[in-house]
This record gives structure tokens, sequence and C-alpha cells, in this order.
């Protein structure tokens, strides 16, 4: 059985790598996109803790005897399939600011409940290297989630509020359907 929790906890962490990977590319696509020099800051910030968690994963993997290989997170490429999809919808703003960053959340959140779930193996295992490890990315990631509410409470929701009101008064309130 322990040998099935093991394999299980590599599985994941492959599927982490994949995610971590493909967040990174649609983080590096969403910061030159975003306006909001907070929001573009935050970004910027976990793109650089993102490459220092991909490398995280694959020393988490290497503690186990198992490289990343080329396992694609499929929950992963639908969130940010998704994310690009809504971000299509609306030029560059306060709106899609809000956009990005509620693509970023869902990101985080699910990354979130991954890395709690590997931890949890992990410990089970008695795994403490890949347990420190995790529980740092898991950290971040929770940091992450924390800092988006805030930049959206502190002036994106407003911006967006007052562009949205000023946009139906120019356009006799019509505005781009999404």
């Amino acid at each position: 059985m322990e040998n099935d929790v093991r394999e299980l906890l590599v599985a994941q962490l492959k599927d982490a790598y994949s995610a971590e990977k493909q967040a990174l590319r649609a983080m590096q696509k969403s910061v030159r996109q975003a306006s909001d020099p907070t929001l573009k800051d935050c970004i910027t910030l976990h793109i650089e803790q993102s490459q220092a968690q991909i490398e995280k994963v694959e020393q988490a993997l290497e503690s186990l005897g198992a490289k990343p290989g080329r396992v694609v997170c499929e929950a992963m490429r639908g969130l940010v399939e998704e994310g690009t999809h809504e971000m299509e919808d609306h030029e560059k703003g306060p709106i899609l600011d809000l956009v990005i960053v509620a693509s970023m959340q869902r990101i985080e959140h699910y990354e979130i409940a991954a890395y709690g779930t590997d931890i949890a193996l992990a410990q089970a295992l008695g795994e403490g290297t890949v347990v420190a490890l995790l529980e740092e990315i898991l950290a971040e990631e929770k940091q992450t989630d924390v800092k988006l509410t805030e930049v959206t409470q502190s002036s994106l929701m407003a911006a967006a509020m007052g562009g949205a009101a000023a946009n139906d008064a120019k356009s006799g309130g019509k505005r781009k359907a999404s």
C-alpha cells in the first residue's frame, strides 16, 4: 500500500510540475496585458516565485527518485484556456485587470488544493524534505491569493466601477457583451 501512495505522490507532483509551467506561461502573457501597476508588480513577483516553485517541484521529484516527465495537467490547461478566452473579450483597462485577477485566483485556488493534498501524501510517507519544499510553495500560493484580493479591493474594483459608469455614459449604456 505504501508503494501505491508513493506512486500517487509522484504522479501528483508530475501534474503539479506541468501546472506550474502552464501557469507561468499564462502569467507571462497576463503581465503584458495588465494595466494597473500594482497588479503588474504582483504578477511579476509571482512569476519569479513560480520559476523557483518549478525548481522545488523538481527537487521534490528528485528526492523521490523521479523526474517530471511529459505529463500534462489537464485541469490547469482548462483554467488557462478559460482565462485566455475571457481576456480576449475585453480591451486593456480596469475590466481586463479584473478578468486577469479572476483567472489568476482560480489558478491559485487549484494549486492550493493540489499542494495541500501533496503535502498530506508526503507526510504520510515520512518524506520530510518533500513536505518542507511543498509547504514553502503552498505558503507562496496562499500569499499570492491574498495579494490579488488586496489589489482588487484597494484599486482595481474602484477603477472598474468608475470606468464602467464612464463607458456607459459615452456609449449610451451599451457595453461589449462577454
